[in-house]
């Protein structure tokens, strides 16, 4: 199954190593030099202080676990992400690693894998630890960890941290819900250099990601389209007025939807169905063109 795994957010799979005499068998990986996400931001390396920074990071690694999940055939489900198993390239463009838990996506009418629960602990979705059912959506709820951590800066769990505050989940999702308190969440290593208005919209797709109920998540491919939305809407604000022509881009479109104002739909199920986080903004229907053709992502 690795090896027909072929992705620019996937740590690839060079070769490996079996021999009749010995039990231990050898996979060798390409060699990602700079280290993981998880020792940039709680280890001895330096601090990722730029958030354009973590929000590629979270972009990339989002796209890595989308074609795992939508893309390759078949479906795969990675089981254990986390932190630790997103690697970084020098220009910290993230690839997502370690299969070693990975199990192939159920089909047909069964949505979910029954089995021994594995994985990291203040990772693993709530459904997957208390039944041992394995859905597809529990990936999506590790990955909203991951990205609470890049918004935070904190750990999955962390016995340091004041009563209440030990785990990061716990600790946020009542903070996520009231737009008021949403500073409370801020990594102070940032030094306030981050655009609040898409600190918001980032927050809003980790809240969905780590919704208590696996049907009440999006998708992968819905937070890919997403996370694009939101560093496509700061490109825009930033950028001189285009020039007016009447010739259309070759760009195929983002498969966001959207609505009749020019407004993104964020999610298409859950509490956050119909959410848009861009519903502010003059951002036109015209901007939101990808340019992901590669892989199509």
């Amino acid at each position: 199954m690795l090896s027909r795994l072929h992705h620019r957010n996937l740590v690839k799979l060079v070769g490996y190593y079996s021999s009749r005499d010995s039990s231990q068998n050898l996979l060798c990986y390409e060699l990602v030099p700079n280290g993981s996400l998880e020792s940039w931001l709680h280890g001895n390396l330096l601090s990722l202080h730029d958030w354009d920074t973590r929000m590629k990071i979270a972009l990339d690694a989002a796209r890595g676990l989308a074609y795992l999940h939508e893309d390759s055939q078949p479906s795969v489900i990675h089981r254990d992400f986390k932190a630790s198993n997103i690697l970084l390239e020098n220009n910290f463009h993230a690839k997502v690693a370690d299969f070693g838990l990975a199990k192939q996506a159920p089909e047909g009418r069964v949505n979910y894998l029954s089995t021994r629960v594995m994985g990291t602990f203040g990772y693993v979705a709530p459904e997957y630890a208390m039944t041992g059912h394995l859905l597809v959506k529990s990936d999506v709820y590790s990955y909203g960890v991951v990205l609470l951590e890049l918004l935070t800066g904190r750990k999955p769990v962390d016995m340091s941290q004041p009563s209440g505050q030990e785990n990061l989940v716990t600790w946020t999702r009542p903070i996520l819900r009231d737009k008021d308190r949403l500073e409370e969440l801020v990594d102070p290593r940032l030094g306030g250099k981050y655009p609040k208005d898409d600190f918001l919209r980032v927050c809003t797709i980790a809240a969905a990601c780590v919704a208590p109920e696996a049907n009440q998540r999006p998708t992968m491919g819905e937070v890919v389209q997403s996370l694009k939305m939101v560093q496509r809407v700061t490109e825009y604000q930033d950028a001189p007025p285009p020039v007016a022509s009447s010739a259309r881009p070759n760009m195929r479109q983002s498969s966001t939807t959207f609505d009749s104002d020019g407004t993104s739909s964020m999610f298409s199920s859950g509490p956050f169905s119909g959410m848009s986080t861009f519903e502010n903004d003059n951002f036109s229907r015209t901007a939101a063109f990808s340019e992901d053709l590669h892989e199509g992502r």
